[in-house]
């Protein structure tokens, strides 16, 4: 049996080549939508991908499946699940496709998969039981996408938290704690192939080990050990859940919908400064500085937004891009592709043009729509407390807003300004801070292209005296 892990560290999304050496073909587990990648690698080991599965209906990013059914490939996908939560792209079409149950098998050559229905971070999730036909009649180890992580459980809380569907979030909880329960009795050596890692928004506390067993996950997930009793493990894996980005929502839509079929990356092209001139004056275009919140503040675009290209570059430009708007980049030459392909990952398929960093420098030079975006120490926020005129936005998780706030400040995690927009006061001139500078960069940057005056925080929160906050 041929195995191979894939791991995309922004999304901290993990995916799998399955294949029979015996007749070269082979499975591709929870694939992203640049399908290629798993192609050619299956390719170098003399294999063909000749099948797709998904472990459930993703909120992360936008699935592979359907990039693989246009090439002819046979996919698979859970119809356990109530009505909403079904492959409706897959269900409407002529798409070679087998809808799995709980305890349905199916083969590539001599591996077998065999479907184990894994409800609670969605209705719908499927885990599966893979055996080496050739080697074994017992299966060595599971894939569970988002039921079991290292160190973690799938979050019950997303079709709440995110999918904006009310109440939902307790009987998920009572779900995931059953599917736990039957975990429990789980032969302890096969091994755990999870859909996500450290980094990943599908949990609160993943391992960064790629792989694990269900004996070592029995002893040592704390999530699992909190499973004494069903309303203990409720309450302890509801409590602390950060907010998940809110174009997490559209990747449920859209995984459940149907995808736009890519084809091929985009290619954007290359702008001179008299093009960029015309772009800088859209209404319905974007652009996004990748370069450092220190590069940013010092110089640039007029009403650009900024997003780091580092590990939250999907998260931010998810959270505050529409996915209708076009998308033009300030970016190194050399680093075009992997922005492009980290945007469409998460469904922003419409990037027509970049800069490079020498490119901006000749705008600027030229007279260009420049601005800066200087940082201030914490002293400013004290010399400012009390001014009418301005309010306090604390751009932090709501768990670290709730350990000590500025007095009266407003929480607002920057991944959900866009979400929120409408609760930002109008008239105020914003004061804007996190813990250290980077999310208030991104928020400023965000918050001065919608109109605003903004003071931008760019210091550690510990040297402001941290007070209890203040919940209204």
């Amino acid at each position: 049996m041929y195995f191979k892990q894939f791991f995309d560290e922004k999304l901290a999304q993990y995916a799998y080549i399955i294949g029979c050496q015996q007749n070269g073909e082979a499975l591709v587990i929870d694939p992203m939508r640049d399908v290629e990648t798993y192609i050619e690698a299956a390719a170098k080991e003399n294999l063909k991908i000749v099948a797709a599965v998904d472990t459930h209906i993703h909120a992360d990013y936008i699935s592979g499946l359907r990039e693989l059914a246009e090439r002819g490939v046979k996919v698979y996908a859970s119809d356990e699940g109530d009505k909403y939560w079904k492959y409706e792209w897959l269900t409407n079409s002529n798409y070679n496709y087998q809808l799995l149950k709980d305890g349905d098998i199916f083969k590539i050559g001599n591996i077998k998969f065999k479907a184990w229905h894994t409800p609670g971070h969605t209705p719908e999730h499927l885990s599966y039981f893979v055996t080496d036909g050739a080697a074994a009649d017992e299966p060595l180890g599971i894939a569970t996408g988002d039921f079991v992580f290292v160190g973690d459980v799938g979050r019950p809380d997303l079709l709440e938290s995110a999918a904006g569907q009310i109440g939902n979030m307790t009987p998920s909880a009572r779900r995931l704690f059953g599917t736990v329960e039957q975990f429990k009795k789980v032969p302890e050596y096969l091994q755990i192939w999870p859909g996500h890692g450290a980094g990943s928004a599908c949990g609160k506390s993943l391992g960064a080990v790629p792989e694990s067993t269900v004996g070592y996950e029995l002893r040592f997930n704390k999530s699992i050990r909190a499973a004494s009793s069903e309303d203990e493990f409720v309450k302890f894996i509801l409590d602390g859940q950060p907010e998940p980005p809110m174009y997490f929502a559209r990747m449920k839509r859209d995984n459940k919908k149907g995808p736009a079929v890519l084809g091929s990356i985009p290619n954007p092209k290359h702008l001179s400064v008299d093009e960029l001139s015309v772009i800088v004056d859209k209404k319905d275009s974007v652009i996004i500085d990748t370069r450092t919140k220190e590069e940013f503040s010092t110089n640039h675009i007029s009403g650009s937004l900024l997003s780091t290209l580092n590990k939250q570059f999907n998260t931010v430009v998810g959270s505050l891009v529409e996915e209708d708007q076009e998308i033009y980049l300030v970016v190194e030459k050399s680093r075009v592709n992997e922005a492009v392909v980290d945007l469409i990952r998460i469904g922003l398929d419409h990037i027509k043009g970049f800069i490079t960093p020498e490119d901006l420098a000749a705008y600027t030079t030229s007279g260009g729509k420049v601005s800066t975006m200087p940082g201030y120490k914490f002293a400013k926020v004290k010399a400012l407390e009390g001014n009418s005129e301005y309010a306090v936005l604390d751009v932090r998780k709501a768990s670290e807003f709730e350990l000590g706030a500025v007095p009266g400040a407003l929480n607002i995690a920057h991944t959900r300004l866009h979400a929120r927009r409408n609760d930002i006061p109008a008239g105020k001139k914003l004061i804007v801070h996190c813990q250290a500078g980077g999310r208030s960069a991104v928020a400023g940057a965000y918050l001065k292209r919608a109109g605003y005056e903004v003071v931008f925080i760019d210091d550690n929160f510990e040297n402001y005296v941290i007070e209890p906050a203040v919940t209204v």
